[in-house]
């Protein structure tokens, strides 16, 4: 997510601890909010998956390639 944006969802949470926000603003600030929480699970999901799980008997397994729960194969 751009730095602009972030500041743009930050200003907003400051108007509105000071004042009501108009319904354009709330429906911008939902917008924001919700392209920052893709972004942040975005990027968390792969460092997760990046990931390599060593087991006590020395053989490695990539996170990527662990069977989900609700997953066929």
């Amino acid at each position: 997510m751009e730095r602009s944006k972030i500041d743009r969802l930050s200003e907003l949470t400051r108007i509105s601890r000071t004042r009501e926000l108009t319904a354009e603003e709330k429906q911008e600030r939902t917008a924001l909010r919700n392209e920052y929480r893709a972004s942040v699970t975005g990027n968390l999901r792969a460092q997760l998956e990046s990931m390599t799980i060593v087991e006590p008997d020395g053989s490695k397994i990539r996170v990527a390639d662990m069977k989900r729960d609700g997953e066929e194969n």
